[in-house]
């Protein structure tokens, strides 16, 4: 039964040990409040090396991410907002937790057992990221502690019955975990009270050259895929699975993804003057798998994602010049970052031959992702990690 396999593993971006909450070296300060009185809290993750992450409660979402580059500049590498007024109006899940569904749902709804459930559209006639209030939009607490010697933060939500169409009382946790080794774990746990469909990943916009400080041209990507999945013209699974060979959409070595993106034609997989689609991950299992990794030539800055999800979502986006200021009042424009989301296929509940993201009563969905940075002395490009 494919819905038992996600008893053992899947989704992501971390890890940690379930027991793990706010441990001790972790802080905390106050970030806002929200217009109906929600304090939203932001928590500082550091370790040895000097790299630090900030977490927000809004939509357990990862603010920022500092690491070193090859001169030892510290370099925030992830897109963001200075204050929550811009994150309750921004857009683009600048670095949230996404669900209950990631992607799309097609005709925003799907059925389970010979029961149908009607879904919020917030995408055309579609669901996207979990309709018009995901769990981006909701205030997350930090849940339980510890005495980890890693820095670590664990949140909850409770995403009631119906909320959004889904069925079932869904509580779920996510730790993000910063280890001396240069990871940034994230680990997602869930269980319903009902029969549910769930999907969930992270939605941080990377620039490894630094967060507002250009284009992503020069960067280098490479994917453990070997197969992607066909999209209609609104980037909806056909159902197939296709070869990567001989297309625009092959990462199975080191690929610059300027060039790549100016030959890329197909309307269908190309949207907005970048990448959208899912990639079929190499060698899925229960248990963490390579999936990815990204280089920045100019700072040296390398990661390195291992996943035990069985899709990559690799988006693009192209930011209109001015429509989005960032950080420290840094501009994000026309390529300024690229997404690496681990999750299951979109639209999976109507494709059975997808791996399923089905959750009954009594499972536990449980999945991980981690993020290795290291900078490199020089970026050698014959070379495969």
């Amino acid at each position: 039964m494919q819905s038992a396999k996600r008893l053992s593993g899947i989704v992501g971006i971390a890890v940690m040990a379930l027991g793990a909450g706010l441990t001790r070296a972790a802080t905390q300060s106050v970030f806002g409040v929200t217009p109906d009185g929600q304090v939203v809290k932001q928590y500082r993750l550091t370790n040895a090396r000097g790299t630090e992450a900030l977490v927000i409660t809004l939509g357990a979402t990862l603010r920022s991410l500092e690491v070193h580059d090859r001169n030892g500049k510290a370099t925030d590498v992830v897109l963001g907002y200075d204050t929550l007024e811009e994150y309750l109006d921004g857009r683009g899940y600048l670095g949230a937790t996404i669900g209950r569904y990631a992607n799309r749902i097609a005709n925003a709804e799907f059925a389970i057992d010979g029961n149908s459930y009607r879904l919020s559209a917030n995408n055309g006639a579609n669901s996207l990221h979990g309709g018009v209030k995901g769990f981006n939009r909701a205030v997350w607490v930090a849940d339980g502690s510890d005495s980890s010697a890693a820095d670590s933060v664990r949140l909850k939500y409770v995403s009631p019955d119906g909320e959004e169409g889904y069925p079932g009382r869904l509580t779920v946790w996510v730790t993000y975990t910063l280890t001396n080794a240069n990871e940034l774990k994230i680990q997602y746990r869930a269980n319903s009270s009902a029969t549910t469909v769930v999907n969930l990943t992270n939605h941080t916009y990377f620039n490894l050259g630094g967060a507002g400080d250009g284009e992503v041209l020069q960067e280098r990507l490479m994917v453990a895929a070997d197969a992607f999945t066909p999209v209609n013209g609104d980037l909806i699974p056909t159902g197939q699975i296709q070869p990567v060979a001989d297309t625009d959409y092959d990462f199975r070595a080191p690929t610059e993804l300027g060039p790549r993106l100016a030959a890329a034609g197909d309307p269908r997989v190309v949207a907005a003057h970048g990448f959208d689609f899912n990639m079929v991950l190499r060698g899925h299992s229960p248990h963490l798998h390579y999936a990815a990794t990204l280089q920045d030539p100019k700072t040296g800055i390398e990661l390195r994602l291992d996943t035990t999800e069985p899709g990559l979502q690799l988006f693009t986006p192209h930011f209109p010049q001015g429509a989005i200021r960032g950080k420290g009042g840094k501009v994000y424009a026309g390529s300024a970052a690229v997404c690496l989301e681990p999750q299951h296929f979109p639209d999976s509940p109507h494709n059975r031959q997808f791996p399923s993201t089905v959750l009954r009563r009594g499972e536990v969905f449980r999945s991980e992702s981690v993020y290795h940075f290291r900078a490199l002395p020089e970026v050698n490009h014959h070379n495969s990690p």
